[in-house]
């Protein structure tokens, strides 16, 4: 969407919001997240357009669920989407704070994230569009471990500033991602951490990977910033622990350090395909909690495109990632030919 520079419409968000804000933190937050969860039922059962386009995600990424268990989980995810940006955003100022943070926050098994952490050294940080990302951030500014993460700024920019101040009240710089590459690259060159959402449709030109057994675009920008400054990639995210409770588990889903990907034949789509693979496995921890609406397998692969069989050369790659089984070779192979046989 283009951005809108109305100031009527600029305003009238932004006092709205505000307004809105303010009235729910008179409230409780769990009882905000109680209400706020049954206006995204409401949201599931009226927004036919998103609702079938989760089910279809869903279907497709998880066929042993009933059809039963598949509406119940984008219920509940549509209900997640709409509690993350309604609540969460406002209410974690407010809660987490460096003496506050432990009623609301657990750390799971995060050690082997901490030398990385604690080392005056770049590092890349990276999650996905699943569990709570913006306190994910938040809490690690909070315990004193900034860092400048990429965002989209919302189309509406007087609302789209006020929310980049929340995020960054705790220390956390937030980068647009427009036009970012550059900065990114002198960021890294000083020693600054970096952190990207990295389960996006990455469009025609990303490097297509591995993602719940189809081909899906993923972001070369990552695996070729690691490559180029020798640094490692943590992979983590914020859970929310019961439905409608503002408490969390911070939990830890890989490091890829340099040594892992210097011996691989293609390195970048190693790097690429793992980064990938460890958000699959958020997904799978928290599926309720995991933005099922984005258009995810948008783009497709240029020899789906074209309505040809999978190269050798990708089929080669992708059979090359140490942890993938040959059942889940073919499931990938057969799933592209059958969006292959779509296109002609």
């Amino acid at each position: 969407m283009a951005r809108n520079e109305s100031y009527i419409i600029n305003q009238s968000a932004y006092v709205g919001i505000r307004t809105l804000g303010t009235l729910m933190q008179c409230f409780e937050v769990n009882d905000v997240m109680a209400a706020v969860g049954g206006i995204g039922d409401l949201w599931y059962r009226r927004d036919q357009r998103r609702r079938e386009r989760s089910l279809a995600h869903i279907r497709a990424s998880l066929p042993d669920l009933s059809a039963a268990e598949s509406n119940d989980l984008c219920r509940r995810s549509m209900r997640h989407l709409l509690q993350t940006f309604a609540v969460e955003l406002l209410f974690t100022p407010r809660l987490i704070t460096p003496s506050t943070w432990p009623r609301y926050v657990r750390l799971g098994d995060v050690s082997r994230a901490m030398p990385i952490l604690t080392a005056d050294r770049p590092a890349i940080f990276l999650s996905g569009h699943c569990g709570n990302f913006e306190l994910l951030g938040f809490t690690l500014a909070t315990f004193g471990f900034p860092m400048t993460a990429l965002a989209r700024p919302l189309d509406l920019p007087r609302l789209s500033d006020w929310l980049f101040d929340i995020r960054e009240r705790r220390g956390m710089t937030i980068l647009t991602k427009f036009g970012a590459t550059e900065q990114v690259a002198q960021l890294i060159e000083q020693g600054r951490r970096v952190a990207f959402i990295a389960d996006q449709n990455a469009g025609d030109r990303g490097l297509f990977v591995p993602f719940f057994g189809r081909l899906a675009s993923a972001y070369k920008s990552i695996g070729l910033l690691a490559m180029r400054y020798d640094v490692p990639i943590v992979c983590g995210f914020a859970w929310r622990e019961q439905p409608d409770v503002f408490r969390y588990t911070l939990d830890l889903a890989d490091v890829i350090e340099p040594v892992d990907w210097k011996h691989q034949s293609d390195p970048l789509y190693y790097i690429t395909a793992r980064y990938t693979r460890s958000i699959e496995e958020m997904v799978r921890q928290a599926p309720e909690q995991y933005f099922w609406v984005h258009r995810r397998w948008k783009s497709r692969p240029p020899h789906e495109r074209a309505g040809k069989p999978m190269p050798a050369s990708l089929l080669e790659k992708i059979a090359a990632l140490p942890w993938i089984t040959d059942s889940e070779v073919q499931r990938i192979v057969e799933q592209s030919e059958r969006e292959s046989a779509l296109a002609r």
